[in-house]
C-alpha cells in the first residue's frame, strides 16, 4: 500500500510540474494568451509544495520522483499531445518506475 501512496503523490506532483511548464510552452510555441502564465506559476508553486510532502530527504525524493516524472511525461505525450508511445517509451518508463520504487521504498537506515 505504501508504494501506491508514494506513486500517487509523485504522479500528482509530476502533473503539477508538467502543467506549470506546458502552459508557458503554449504561449511561446503556439501564441496562446499571456494570462496562462498565472495558472502556470500557481501550478509550479503547487509542484514545489507537493515535493515537501514526501517524508524522505530532498535529494532522495527528487531522485525517486524522476522515475515517475518520466512515466507521467510519456502519458502526457500520449493523451495530451496525441502521440502514440513506442515499446521503447513503455520499456523505459517501466525501468524508471522500478528505479523509483527501489529508491522510495528502501529500508530506513540509521546514521
Amino acid at each position: 500500500m505504501e508504494l501506491v501512496k508514494v506513486a500517487a503523490l509523485f504522479a500528482v506532483t509530476a502533473i503539477a510540474e508538467i502543467v506549470g511548464c506546458y502552459l508557458p510552452w503554449l504561449i511561446i510555441r503556439q501564441d496562446k494568451p499571456l494570462w496562462l502564465l498565472l495558472p502556470a506559476a500557481i501550478s509550479l508553486g503547487v509542484f514545489a509544495w507537493l515535493l515537501t510532502l514526501h517524508p524522505t530527504a530532498a535529494g532522495r525524493t527528487y531522485a525517486a520522483y524522476g522515475g515517475m516524472y518520466i512515466a507521467v511525461a510519456l502519458a502526457w505525450l500520449h493523451f495530451v499531445d496525441g502521440i502514440s508511445l513506442s515499446r521503447w517509451d513503455i520499456t523505459g518508463a517501466s525501468i524508471a518506475l522500478i528505479g523509483m520504487a527501489v529508491i522510495a521504498l528502501q529500508p530506513s537506515t540509521q546514521g
